[in-house]
């Protein structure tokens, strides 16, 4: 099965230039062969976003200078927007982190051919399904409030250290934290639990993040139908709605399915 990109032949098939030998070969995910890229699409450093053809599958690619740092925040965020905007259209395996090889022959020799069948048949469980992700934040008062009315030791522990010196109240001070942290973590248990319920029906899989933050109350990686996102919708407009002023809910997607995928160059 031969290459093919989408524009004019690469330098490894014509012979790289002087110029040329300062460039490596930037991937981003791999999608169907059929897909087209839009002439304006722009990846890291705002370079041109070109596909490598082998058999059924293709790379997304741009060329990057070899002496350029890569990983920085700009970097990520032009990796993830572009694999996010592709997702929103066709079938794509993200790799998390790029990967940089020699030149887009190379991106055949090394990754499309020998993980062809692979990526195939991965892109074929992604067809029609996306990424969405629900995350939820505790209000911060709301959440303290309901650990105090709740709590008898938390209670207690706030009413011992209400208008005392802090440094007379430290070892109270240090309970009291370790008390509502234990309990916003059961409250974090039992409100994932609720939410992943009544969403799994209208998932394909589900994933249970960690949280990313001590105020974080809910987040699930969902792998959703595309016909079924309006319900999914309409499930979490449900739960904003009952936990308005105690939990801010939000649906995110659809996203580049970062975690139902394991991509080549992440272990195959």
């Amino acid at each position: 099965m031969a290459e093919s990109v989408d524009t004019a032949p690469s330098p490894a098939e014509e012979g790289r230039t002087p110029q040329d030998q300062d460039l490596s070969t930037y991937v981003y995910g791999i999608v169907p062969e059929d897909v087209q890229v839009s002439d304006d699409a722009r990846g890291v450093a705002t370079a041109p976003v070109r596909l490598v053809r082998h058999g059924e599958i293709a790379a997304l690619v741009s060329e990057v200078a070899i002496e350029r740092p890569l990983g920085t925040p700009d970097d990520l965020v032009a990796h993830q927007q572009l694999l996010d905007a592709t997702a929103a259209e066709v079938p794509v395996l993200p790799l998390r982190f790029g990967a940089v090889l020699t030149n887009r022959q190379a991106v055949v020799d090394e990754l499309l051919g020998p993980y062809h069948d692979e990526f195939l048949s991965a892109l074929d469980e992604l067809e029609g399904r996306a990424e969405f992700v629900v995350k939820g934040r505790y209000d911060e008062r709301a959440v303290l409030m309901e650990v105090l009315n709740e709590n008898v030791e938390a209670a207690q522990l706030r009413d011992e250290i209400r208008g005392k010196p802090e440094a007379a109240t430290r070892e109270a001070r240090i309970r009291l934290g370790e008390v509502v942290n234990q309990a916003v973590s059961a409250k974090r248990e039992a409100d994932t639990g609720a939410v992943l319920d009544r969403l799994a029906p209208l998932s394909v899989f589900t994933v249970v993040r960690e949280p990313s933050h001590e105020r974080d109350a809910v987040h699930l990686a969902l792998l959703v139908e595309s016909d079924r996102r309006g319900e999914l919708e309409k499930a979490v407009e449900e739960y904003a709605r009952l936990w308005a002023g105690r939990i801010e809910l939000e649906l995110h997607g659809p996203l580049a399915p970062y975690d139902f995928v394991v991509s080549g160059g992440e272990g195959g």
